[in-house]
């Protein structure tokens, strides 16, 4: 599972933090996969994953080192594994006497903090974070194409007409669709590093926790929209590109983790002390690149909109044989992509929609069909990663044959929905990720190991039937033009 964090303060006044609101969200969201994956009598039960004490072996949390989004994954963890009171927790030392937890028998879920994506929420765009040369590069080059042009040019007069309500932050230099939502002044190549404001991120969350906004009849419904429909545009050609895929390695790692994750469940085989749940908490960015690589633009337009707070990406590992115990076979195995978008306050309903990956028009795909497809758009080592970003110093000392392009190769898979790198960086399955990135923008993988029935129910969107009839084995919670009809987290307008 990518999950992204919750509501946080604007990024304009860093540090960014994760407000009261956030914490819910991502507690509240923990709460709900409980009832789905963990508990007795879950909804989809994960085979042999414990119900009450948690089971370390089993679980995979990790986070960049970022206040906002480690803090999101230990919120999650508490409402995932709750504590468990005084008497289960219970033990009794050599001497006789007993003692127990404290705080009712808190448990401790250790995340595993990367120091690469660290402080991402305060990073003015996830190439910053990320220290990939080429994908910076690349996301920078879209400042220079006639798409933004356009749009900075014809959209002048509409950001200036908010400049009131924002004009204690932006001047009528700064206030533009180049600051949109945020990013990358120039060109790396140009040695410029100061980062812009985001003029959707500040009214956004103005507009959520401020009890006054400045002119703020100027923000009307349209107005709002029109801001969030320019924020995802920016954001999306920022994480996205078919014609150079470098811009999406944040994507591309996530996808080598996500099949490195699910072959380590299959290896397992229903080992009860085997890998069975792993979520990974990060930045929206990351999740949107994804849905590039993974054609999820061609399902629904929504997926070319920024991820709401809280929004969660789940990949399930499942069968629809009859389970008898035994772990099935791999010819048995399927995967399907579940996403749920925006906030989970409390009353909200969490329920994640099942859509089709890579074009298709099925919601579930064999296992080996899966992981053909996941090879084409991964990058699976820090070897991989040191030649696609071409990256020679730290880490990368002494990696060969290291690109100093931006990693577009000019080839496009149609039936992958994601464009291919190099020999060198595009076939890896299996392979553990060794470098841990976790790149701001939004993240997680949610492994599901039960063998349960789960009821049919109809997609929104008119995205199809969802297949939700199978019985599941293995589950990955994974990963934006407009996202026009969802408002933010905790909008007044939603």
């Amino acid at each position: 599972m990518f999950h992204r964090h919750g509501d946080r303060t604007s990024k304009s006044f860093p540090p960014a933090n994760l407000t009261d609101l956030g914490y819910t969200q991502v507690y509240n969201s923990g709460q709900y996969y409980r009832t789905r994956y963990v508990e007795t009598g879950a909804s989809n039960k994960i085979a042999g994953l414990n119900t009450d004490i948690v089971l370390l072996s089993q679980i995979q949390a990790s986070a960049p080192a970022d206040n906002v989004i480690e803090s999101s994954a230990t919120g999650f963890l508490q409402g995932l594994y709750p504590p468990v009171g005084a008497t289960i927790s219970a033990q009794t030392l050599a001497n006789g006497s007993t003692i127990s937890a404290p705080m009712n028998g808190y448990q401790i879920v250790p995340i595993s903090l990367q120091t690469t994506g660290a402080s991402s929420e305060n990073a003015g765009w996830l190439q910053s974070a990320t220290s990939c040369n080429n994908a910076e590069i690349s996301s920078n080059q879209y400042y220079y194409t006639q798409e933004y042009n356009d749009l900075l040019n014809s959209t002048g007069d509409f950001y200036q007409s908010i400049l009131p309500v924002i004009n204690g932050t932006f001047t009528s230099a700064t206030d533009g669709f180049k600051n949109a939502y945020t990013s990358k002044s120039e060109m790396l190549s140009m040695k410029c590093t100061s980062l812009t404001l985001p003029v959707f991120d500040l009214i956004n969350v103005a507009e959520i926790h401020n009890t006054s906004i400045p002119s703020n009849n100027l923000i009307t419904p349209e107005v709002f929209l029109q801001l969030q429909n320019l924020a995802n545009t920016h954001e999306f050609n920022l994480a996205y590109n078919a014609s150079s895929p470098i811009r999406a390695i944040a994507g591309m790692v996530l996808a080598g983790q996500v099949s490195s994750f699910l072959n380590s469940t299959i290896a397992a085989a229903g080992k009860r002390t085997g890998p069975k749940f792993a979520v990974q908490f990060g930045a929206y960015g990351t999740i949107t690149s994804l849905f590039g690589l993974t054609n999820m633009t061609v399902v629904d337009p929504m997926f070319y909109g920024i991820p709401g707070y809280a929004s969660a990406l789940t990949f399930e590992l499942f069968t629809d044989s009859n389970y008898t115990g035994a772990f099935p076979e791999v010819d048995d195995l399927q995967v399907r992509l579940l996403w749920h978008n925006g906030s989970t306050t409390t009353g909200d309903d969490l329920t994640p929609e099942i859509y089709p990956m890579f074009g298709q028009s099925a919601t579930s795909l064999a296992w080996t069909d899966f992981s053909s497809r996941m090879a084409g758009i991964s990058v699976g080592s820090n070897a991989e990663w040191c030649v696609a970003c071409g990256n020679t110093t730290g880490t990368c000392a002494g990696t060969s044959g290291a690109s100093t392009d931006d990693g577009s190769d000019g080839t496009t898979d149609s039936n992958t929905g994601g464009s291919h790198m190099s020999n060198a960086v595009a076939g890896v399955i299996g392979a553990m990720i060794t470098l841990g990135i976790i790149f701001g923008a939004e993240a997680l993988i949610l492994l599901l190991g039960g063998f349960r029935m789960v009821r049919k129910r109809a997609m929104r969107n008119g995205a199809g039937s969802s297949n939700d009839g199978a019985e599941l084995t293995s589950v990955n919670v994974s990963p934006s033009k407009a996202w026009a009809n969802e408002e933010p987290s905790g909008s007044s307008r939603r």
